[in-house]
C-alpha cells in the first residue's frame, strides 16, 4: 500500500515528462555545477583517458564509427564569434 502512495504522489510532482521534464533539468544542472565547484574535472579526465595504446586505438575507431553515421559537427562549434562593434554615432549630434 505504501508503494502505492508513493507512486501516486510522484505522478502529481512531475506533469512534464520527456525532453520537457524542469525538474530533471534542475537536478542535472546542480549535480554538474557541484562536480565542477568540487574541482573533480581533471581527476575525471585522468581516470577516462586510455591505459595503453591498444585502448587509445579502440577509442579512436569507436569515434570514427559513430562519427560515419553522423551528418556533420554542429557549424556553430566551428563559427567564431563576430568581432564586437559599437554602433555607429557618425552623423547623430549632441543635444546641449
Amino acid at each position: 500500500m505504501a508503494t502505492r502512495a508513493k507512486k501516486s504522489k510522484m505522478a502529481t510532482k512531475s506533469k512534464v515528462q520527456g525532453e520537457g521534464d524542469y525538474e530533471a533539468t534542475r537536478r542535472y544542472r546542480a549535480r554538474t555545477e557541484n562536480f565542477l565547484a568540487k574541482g573533480k574535472v581533471r581527476k575525471a579526465a585522468k581516470r577516462a583517458a586510455p591505459r595503453s595504446r591498444r585502448e587509445a586505438e579502440d577509442m579512436a575507431a569507436a569515434e570514427a564509427a559513430g562519427k560515419k553515421r553522423a551528418k556533420g559537427e554542429d557549424p556553430a562549434l566551428r563559427r567564431r564569434s563576430a568581432p564586437r562593434v559599437e554602433p555607429s554615432t557618425r552623423g547623430k549630434t549632441r543635444e546641449k
